[in-house]
């Protein structure tokens, strides 16, 4: 499980290992304090840099100058003006007494609730150890880390997964490779192939998304009406209430608006001794993909109990505040050590980590090719 959380230390490409954060993506000195952004995928470079009136060919300097003129707080609005991603970094006290923190520490760690829907629940068919999910059909419409370890888990246990991404933005090659082993990928433009996706949906058993709360919504996607009985899980940020409900985020930036930057930059973890650093693996990705996956087990569980849909949600918040208030906190920790070769599988050129399971001594196939599948379900082992 170790070695899966710090699955990007383990990963190898032709032997070379993956450049994690762009060159905007990182810790910056403001005027007043310090901001954490991230700007791996080109359309958050963009807005980013727009949101701060920069020039697209601004580098890492030029952008660190500019950040140091403006204060911490100005730059997570211009950010959240802009569809960009950027926090100002804050204490763990702080973050506990704002009104997202508030929010992000309430509620169950999974949330799981039953919908008005109800249709029939379809058995797996022949599902057996090790593959108890052998005719469950999952589709995935998530992206990094979260989501996809929760579909990766899933097709690990023998669900066929179908893992959907949009033409214009494509998946950040390394990370696709780290957590699309097991699943088959295929691409879709729900702006104007929204009859493929429900065509898709009205003949899956649980689908696990990662958009922003709302967004499949607004697309008129509705997977309870579509397929009554259906499982939903969802993974967001910052949980869909608060004021931060509908704001884009991602590990590295829940870390720091939630005092864990502060906490690891008193470490051996922080970034070039400076005050601020981060954990040494993504621990609220990994975790709350982990918990997605499980709850979504146990909703499919219930829906064929009672043929009632259901809807299961995490967020990386909600795990971060799980994570601030368990005991056991090791002050002073040494770095945490790369995890051991012999927690890797090789397949060709890619060394990826093995599966979070011991029971699993390596994933049921590496990731395909990026969009290589039709967007189509397999037959199922029993003929439908």
């Amino acid at each position: 499980m170790a070695a899966a959380f710090a699955s990007e230390r383990l990963f190898r490409l032709d032997g070379q290992r993956p450049d994690v954060f762009a060159e905007l993506s990182g810790f910056f000195r403001t005027a007043d304090a310090w901001v954490r952004t991230h700007a791996n995928y080109s359309h958050h470079r963009a807005r980013l840099l727009a949101a701060l009136d920069l020039s697209a060919e601004t580098a890492r300097d030029e952008f660190a100058r500019r950040a140091a003129t403006l204060g911490a707080a100005d730059i997570e609005q211009r950010a959240a003006e802009h569809g960009a991603i950027a926090v100002r970094v804050r204490t763990e006290g702080e973050w506990a007494d704002s009104p997202q923190g508030k929010a992000a520490a309430s509620g169950p760690l999974v949330a799981i609730e039953p919908r008005g829907d109800r249709g029939e629940v379809r058995s797996p068919g022949a599902a057996t150890r090790p593959l108890p999910l052998r005719g469950v059909r999952v589709l995935d419409l998530t992206r990094v880390i979260a989501g996809p370890v929760a579909t990766r888990a899933l097709a690990l246990l023998g669900a066929d997964v179908l893992r959907v991404d949009p033409p214009r933005l494509p998946e950040i090659g390394w990370q696709f490779l780290d957590t699309c082993q097991g699943k088959r990928s295929t691409v879709v433009d729900l702006r104007t192939d929204l009859p493929v996706l429900r065509e898709l949906i009205s003949n899956a058993d649980i689908i696990i998304s990662g958009y922003r709360p709302g967004s499949l919504e607004r697309l008129g996607v509705r997977p309870g009406e579509i397929r009554p009985g259906i499982v939903h899980g969802r993974v967001s940020a910052w949980g869909e209430s608060g004021p931060w409900g509908d704001r884009r985020g991602f590990d590295s930036i829940v870390q720091a608006a939630s005092g864990i930057s502060l906490i690891e930059g008193t470490q051996q973890n922080s970034h070039d001794q400076l005050p601020v650093g981060a954990l040494p693996v993504q621990a609220l990705d990994h975790a709350s993909g982990y918990l997605l996956a499980a709850g979504a087990l146990d909703a499919l569980r219930d829906a064929r109990a009672d043929s009632q849909g259901r809807d299961v949600r995490v967020a990386l918040a909600r795990t971060g505040s799980w994570l601030l208030r368990a005991p056991g906190r090791t002050p002073d920790h040494p770095p945490a050590p790369a995890p051991a070769a012999g927690y890797a599988v090789t397949h060709g050129a890619v060394t990826t980590a093995a599966p979070a399971l011991a029971e699993y001594s390596d994933h049921p196939w590496p990731a395909p090719d990026y969009g290589s599948g039709t967007a189509e379900w397999e037959v199922r082992p029993d003929g439908s």
